[in-house]
């Protein structure tokens, strides 16, 4: 029996390092793709985005009635969330002022009350140090696998309706519409985001805007942050995925300073065996590059204050539960009184510095 014997000659030795070449190139490939998957996501993560400012608060009361006897103010006061880190600098108010948090929520919120009023006017501020971290949460296949408990004790209320979320026959056959053909909670999540989207229109035009009306955003189809959540959380709700509303204010992408003109709000889904899912609708409808960036994530240019609607304040105020808490809410002699003005101011920390040093 002849061997076969590589002759160098006929160029076989060559051939034989080129394929062992070939195959080394293909298993880095693979490595690489290996280390670009599981270790990637983690990376994203670490790599978040923070944002350090300085947030100020103004609430006033003018030409309060020359016979009150009693005036009772609250204000949402922002508290440590897993995203953000909030430190007290200070609080200035010609009364003195206590921290409660309400019972449904936990929102905490600073409460102050006067009586035998000497002046008719009251000013209060509060201004906080707030480091916002963006919130990206999109790993859904890895964290299942890790098999996640449910223990979030208020998922059974997020499944509840709010006055102006009903999750009613009408509200329930939309939402099963839009669904329809999705098998997972994130697929329905999903396409009832995609829906707002291309159902919305972000217009505060006219009156009805701004309550978070479920109902009449399904009419109009128009709206501002409130309206455009308002179906995203009803319609989660009414196919059986807890959703919750958060509120709080914006800030410019540029760092900078200066005042804000009214409050943001947006939303979370609840995926069994995973956690909270961020979502904002109404930021993705205003600029659609950002649409898919929005479905998993909050960005680092805002501040949450409190969750929740239909909100039972502590001392609990006279009046029905107020529709979300975000401004500065006061009663004279127990009754609403409408003539509070606020401002919101925020600055940059590393601009501040700046402009220290300068």
């Amino acid at each position: 029996m002849k061997r076969n014997i590589l002759n160098p000659r006929r160029g076989s030795i060559p051939a034989t390092l080129t394929n062992m070449k070939t195959r080394i190139a293909c298993v880095g490939v693979c490595l690489a793709i290996i280390c670009i998957f599981f270790l990637g996501i983690p990376a994203a993560t670490n790599a978040s985005k923070i944002r350090t400012f300085e947030f100020t608060y103004i609430a006033e009361v003018n030409d309060l009635p020359e016979d009150a006897k009693q005036i009772s103010m609250w204000l949402p006061y922002p508290k440590n969330e897993e995203n953000q880190k909030v430190t007290l600098l200070r609080i200035l108010s010609p009364y003195s002022t206590n921290i409660y948090k309400d019972n449904e929520y936990g929102n905490s919120i600073l409460y102050l009350s006067a009586v035998n009023l000497e002046q008719r006017s009251l000013k209060v501020e509060m201004k906080f140090r707030v480091k916002r971290h963006e919130y990206i949460r999109r790993d859904y296949e890895q964290m299942r696998l890790q098999g996640k408990n449910d223990s979030d004790p208020m998922l059974r209320r997020w499944l509840q309706p709010d006055r102006f979320v009903p999750t009613d026959d009408r509200i329930k056959k939309l939402a099963e519409e839009v669904v329809q053909g999705k098998i997972t909670d994130i697929g329905k999540a999903r396409a009832i985001y995609d829906y707002v989207i291309d159902n919305m229109t972000y217009d505060k035009s006219g009156t009805g805007w701004g309550r978070g009306d479920i109902n009449y955003a399904c009419d109009v189809r128009r709206g501002n942050c409130t309206d455009f959540h308002a179906i995203f959380i009803g319609f989660c709700r009414a196919v059986g995925i807890p959703a919750k509303f958060a509120i709080g204010f914006p800030l410019p992408a540029e760092r900078g300073h200066g005042e804000i003109a009214g409050y943001h709000c947006w939303a979370e889904f609840y995926l069994k065996g995973y956690g909270w899912v961020p979502v904002d609708a109404s930021e993705a409808y205003k600029d659609p590059a950002m649409k898919e960036y929005f479905f998993g994530a909050h960005d680092e240019n805002r501040v949450q204050f409190t969750i929740g609607r239909d909100i039972v304040l502590n001392p609990p105020q006279n009046a029905k539960p107020l529709n979300y808490f975000i401004y500065p809410y006061a009663e004279v002699d127990g009754k609403p009184f409408p003539n509070v003005q606020s401002k919101f101011i925020f600055e940059d920390l590393a601009m501040k510095r700046t402009a220290e040093i300068k």
